[in-house]
């Protein structure tokens, strides 16, 4: 695992005109009911419909090949059973895992407990 040390926040938003994509962390989501971004806090748009900020990151290093089951399942399992709630993200490289800022260090912990290593 690896920290990110930025703060993000999570948006529903009007317009993806709004969205700084050369932003060092931009996620962004659409179906036919809405528009979502995951960004850093600095970077979150005036404009939101509804926002939450207060999250931070961190991701699973290395690149996790499509054929790898369970991952995501394992941390979000360890998180649950502690109580925490997360937010996760999928890229075609790896997974990120957000939390709220008061659960972030103790679910660093936990991991890192469980036999990860948190850089």
């Amino acid at each position: 695992m690896k920290r990110i040390d930025h703060d993000f926040s999570v948006c529903k938003i009007r317009d993806a005109a709004q969205v700084d994509l050369t932003a060092e962390f931009c996620f962004v989501g659409k179906t036919d009911e809405e528009l979502s971004l995951v960004c850093m806090t600095e970077n979150a748009p005036e404009d939101c419909v509804e926002r939450e900020d207060g999250w931070k990151a961190f991701r699973i290093q290395g690149v996790l090949d499509f054929s790898l089951i369970g991952i995501l399942a394992k941390i979000s399992t360890l998180m649950a059973e502690n109580g925490i709630g997360i937010f996760a993200v999928s890229t075609y490289n790896t997974d990120y895992i957000l939390t709220k800022k008061g659960n972030y260090e103790k679910a660093l912990q936990i991991l890192g407990e469980a036999g990860y290593v948190v850089e």
